[in-house]
């Protein structure tokens, strides 16, 4: 940056070396604000504006100002602007997100235009908001009561509200919340953010107005830009649009440290299950930590090293003395640096009250052993390596890794307004962090801060059954009392204000409000799709697809085995086997040596089944063995892929055991907070065999099958371990292997000196020319009930059984549903707090919804989206907006290793830039009578009715004519 604005202070400047990148602090003279900048190429833009905003109280306050600052404001009054984005620009990224201590709202573009166009909205959003011109934004996103007719029912309803409904519905985030509140009863850290149910009712509006009032000002601001962008423009834009408008002032909002407890605390709470679920095996039990303050940049790191070595990794000394007693089925936790004073857990999922005493005694005995006799060194070290691999490839998926940095910066520039960077130096400390292993300075660590230190919580979390039925009636006993105190009059006026917010919610923005929103133009599209990267090969025989991209010298590879012989009754087991492969003893290593092996010459192995589909419908399952490494631990890596595969030993049952534990743990946590997509793939497995196959390996009835083992586990682990040998033995054979390779030239090369490390050691079982036993349909329409107070609910079918065919039309009507037709009956009207629609080429059409409180009503929407897109209209402006929304997800920046496993995907698919190219050119030129001819497949798919929901069991029971088949989901 030539310039620096008059307008600002520069505090300093630093060489981000690591990132490639400068970085610059500053300080906004006039309004106090605080900015950080990070200048480099990278043409994945970031912008975001954060404030510190620390609760009072658990009315949930930060969380509902998150959501109704973006319905509206100032320059843009649209009733959605949020939405207008996600429709309409070309975002990379385009979110907000609360936090126990600040709200943060970014947005990330290619597009310099688009990318000043979605920074006016969000910081007119945060300073301007509609909220206070119009409490309907109040009511809809936090909370109202609905009172539909004088003597009818009073509920509530708010998509805040809902959403944390099935937050607290679900025991990890109960236990989450609890640790939190038990360690930091003094600090904003002690109350709920996000809100509780129970007390987000007591939030006025006038108490909100004065939240935002108060702690949205830029004296209060954290704002953040990165990449390749005129920075000088930018900082001069944000003065004179914004920052120059206000003086600054002293917001009070600093974080307070939490005084450390004399003696450690303990507490007991209790948690939802289902009427049918057992209590026995269901408490958690967790032992919690404060470790020192986030601005300690080595102990920050330090942390993080020694989760891994004594608690994270398989096979780490304090996880297996927990397990060894038999105290719980799971054991997990870790370091979070997500607050001021960071937190170290170690938490028993699946325990009961009675092993409370022996899980502490068992962690303080086996602390004490690691100061005594030390740390693994090779862990430690594993521990460092694995985390400089993951600085250094910068790989987050799809969050951009310039998001990701800036909320790192978080971690410490919310609490010293002048190191936003911190923790940006991330591989220099933990490398200096190898010379202090062989000095005890890890041991050292745990004495002072997990033996020493009484600034500790111990928590118990029990189950009790019935609490959400029991709670739901206290509810409506309240609201019952609430309503007869009220007068006629007051009833009435009730009445009028709930048809008064439900007229407000259907009534569209104007044209006028709509037009202020900056939208791109078609023309500003490119009408070539990104290319693919597919060089064929063929090496000793074997076909070589060589991705030729730029990895930071990094090899991504990929093993790719057909898997169509796998027969269908055996696909649970094949999950398990693939599961444990690099979690058991080699016949080279221990399980924890071979953790600590892979962590120290890789950046990890790890196995995945993928099912493609050809443009003509044929179904390709394949399994996948996928690992990445620097290009100079070639020799180590490939050996241990190797072993990986072929040397794994099912012998132990022991071990085998807690893995199936384990993998219950995971999948009961993963099923509660994403019902969405268990309620999706069991409705799609209800008409076709790939999903039947999906949910064997991820689902419902992978779930089933692990529980059968645990719990006939001695009778049944003899024949799961001769499965286990011959599933390894039908996959890793013989004419069924395809390597793929991302990397540049090196990384073929690689391939080219090392295939016969794997070619040789594959097994001579015969390639059937069969395909494996087909799977059987799931021919009933599901109810499963939790203890949850919200409902997932999945509606789903095939439009190719009626002879439709896939469009690339059907791309851009995901966006119209997702941010129109479903956005405003099933979450604005309805309450839920998300929704979705899905289209594959393969013919499948699903609708989901999320943390929802209706059921039949939201089935009837969904029943009735082809009329909506039957009567579809669109301005031209509206129809750019959808068809910039759906071009935006196309070209979204990808990784290498995305890249790469895209351009394999294309090879197996046969989807080829030509038709990609048509599809995207058809979606830049669609018009309003492409999307209305979608309404014929999607009214096929619809009226086959294909129906799953996982929500509350009174719920379920309530409208169980729904359903063919009722049951408990856990």
């Amino acid at each position: 940056m030539k310039n620096i604005p008059k307008a600002y202070e520069l505090i300093r400047t630093e060489e981000l070396d690591a990132l490639k990148s400068k970085g610059y602090v500053l300080r906004h003279i006039k309004s106090g604000a605080h900015l950080a900048l990070i200048e480099n190429d990278d043409d994945n833009k970031v912008f975001y504006i954060g404030f510190r905003t620390p609760p009072e109280d658990s009315t949930g306050v930060p969380h509902i100002i998150e959501h109704t600052v973006l319905c509206g404001s100032e320059k843009y009054p649209a009733k959605d602007p949020f939405i207008e984005l996600v429709k309409g620009s070309l975002n990379t990224f385009l979110n907000a997100m609360t936090y126990p201590d600040k709200t943060v709202y970014p947005v990330a573009s290619t597009n310099d235009k688009d990318f000043a166009n979605l920074m006016d909205v969000y910081l007119d959003a945060v300073f301007h908001p509609n909220i206070y011109h119009r409490k309907e934004i109040f009511k809809q996103e936090g909370w109202h009561y609905e009172l539909e007719e004088p003597d009818g029912e009073l509920t509530i309803n708010g998509v805040v509200y809902n959403e944390m409904k099935g937050a607290f519905s679900n025991p990890d985030d109960v236990l989450t919340r609890e640790i939190m509140n038990s360690l930091f009863p003094d600090t904003p850290y002690g109350v709920e953010s996000g809100g509780d149910p129970k007390n987000i009712p007591d939030l006025t509006y006038e108490d909100f107005l004065h939240f935002h009032g108060r702690y949205y000002h830029p004296s209060n601001s954290y704002i953040y830009l990165y990449g390749d962008m005129d920075m000088e423009e930018r900082l001069s834009y944000l003065d004179s649009e914004y920052l120059s408008k206000y003086d600054a002032i002293d917001p009070a909002s600093a974080i307070p440290m939490q005084k450390a407890f004399d003696t450690p605390k303990s507490a007991v709470k209790e948690y939802p299950i289902a009427s049918e679920e057992p209590e026995e095996d269901q408490t958690y039990l967790s032992y919690n930590v404060v470790i020192g303050d986030a601005l300690d940049a080595e102990l920050y790191q330090a942390f993080g090293v020694i989760d891994y070595a004594i608690l994270s990794a398989p096979g780490a000394p304090l996880k297996k003395a927990l397990l060894d007693k038999g105290i719980a089925k799971d054991i997990i936790g870790g370091h979070d640096t997500g607050t001021l004073q960071p937190v170290f857990s170690v938490i028993a999922k699946g325990a009961n009250p009675k092993d409370e005493e022996v899980f502490v005694s068992t962690i303080k005995e086996e602390l004490l052993k690691l100061v005594r006799n030390g740390i693994d060194k090779k862990a430690l070290l594993a521990g460092i390596n694995s985390d400089i691999f993951v600085f250094r490839e910068a790989d987050f998926g799809s969050y951009p890794k310039g998001l990701i940095y800036g909320l790192t910066a978080m971690d410490s520039w919310l609490y010293d307004e002048n190191a936003p960077f911190l923790h940006l130096y991330a591989d220099t400390v933990l490398t200096a962090l190898k010379d202090k292993i062989d000095t005890g300075y890890f041991e050292e660590l745990i004495q002072k801060y997990l033996i020493d230190n009484t600034h500790v919580s111990v928590l118990r979390v029990e189950p009790k059954k019935g609490l959400t039925t029991e709670e739901d009636a206290a509810l409506k006993k309240k609201l019952s009392g609430i309503k007869e105190a009220l007068s006629a009059e007051e009833r009435e006026a009730l009445v009028k204000e709930t048809a008064e917010l439900k007229k407000y919610q259907s009534e569209p923005s104007t044209t006028e409000e709509l037009e202020k929103i900056p939208i791109l133009k078609r023309s500003d599209l490119g009408r070539d799709p990104r290319p693919f990267h597919n060089e064929e090969h063929t090496i000793d025989g074997i076909k070589v697809l060589h991705h030729d991209l730029y990895t930071h010298g990094i090899h991504y590879l990929d093993l790719v085995f057909d898997a169509k012989d796998i027969p269908a009754e055996k696909i649970s087991a094949f999950s398990l086997m693939s599961r444990m492969l690099g979690f058991l003893d080699t016949s080279r290593h221990s399980y924890m040596d071979f953790s600590n092996e892979i962590k120290l010459h890789t950046g990890g192995i790890y196995a995945v089944y993928q099912i493609y589909h050809t443009l003509d419908g044929e179904a390709l399952p394949k399994f996948e063995v996928r690992a990445k490494f620097l290009y100079e631990e070639e020799s180590d890596a490939i050996e241990l892929i190797r072993e990986f595969m072929f040397d794994t030993l099912f012998t132990d049952k022991k071990r085998i055991r807690e893995i199936v534990r384990q993998e219950i743990s995971r999948l009961s946590m993963q099923m509660m907070q994403a019902g969405n997509a268990v309620a999706a793939l069991r409705a799609t497995a209800q008409f076709s065999e790939e999903a039947v196959l999906n949910d064997g390996y991820s689902g419902v009835a992978y779930y089933r099958y692990l529980k059968a083992l645990d719990e006939d586990f001695d009778n049944r682990i003899d024949e799961a371990i001769a499965d286990f040998e011959s599933i390894r033995r039908l996959m890793f054979r013989k004419g069924t292997l395809l390597i793929s390779t991302t990397g540049d030239k090196t990384a073929l090369s690689q391939v080219e000196k090392n295939i016969r490390t794997f070619t040789d050691a594959l097994y001579d079982e015969t390639v059937s020319d069969e395909a494996g036993s087909k799977p059987a349909l799931i021919s009933e329409k599901e109810g499963f009930g939790t203890a949850g107070q919200v409902q997932y609910v999945a509606l789903s079918g095939n439009y190719k059984k009626a002879g439709y065919e896939y469009s690339g039309m059907m791309r851009m009507a995901r966006v119209i549903l997702n941010y129109d037709y479903l956005w405003n009956n099933v979450r604005v009207l309805g309450g839920a707090y998300g929704c979705s629609a899905n289209f594959t080429r393969n013919g499948e059409c699903t609708l989901t919804s999320y943390r929802d409180p209706n059921l039949k009503n939201t089935v009837e929407i969904f029943e009735k989206t082809a009329d909506y897109l039957e009567k579809f209209d669109a301005d031209e402006r509206d129809l750019t907006k959808y068809i910039i929304g759906t071009v935006s997800v196309a070209d979204t920046p990808l990784t290498p290793s995305q890249d790469g496993f895209r351009s394999l995907s294309a090879y197996f698919t046969g989807v080829t830039e030509e038709l990609l190219k048509k599809e995207r050119i058809g979606v830049i030129d669609a018009t309003v009578e492409d999307i209305r001819a979608l309404a014929a497949p999607v009214r096929e798919a619809m009226s086959q009715g294909h129906l799953c929901v996982v929500g509350n069991e009174d719920a379920i029971k309530a409208d169980a004519e729904l359903f063919d088949k009722t049951e408990q989901l856990l």
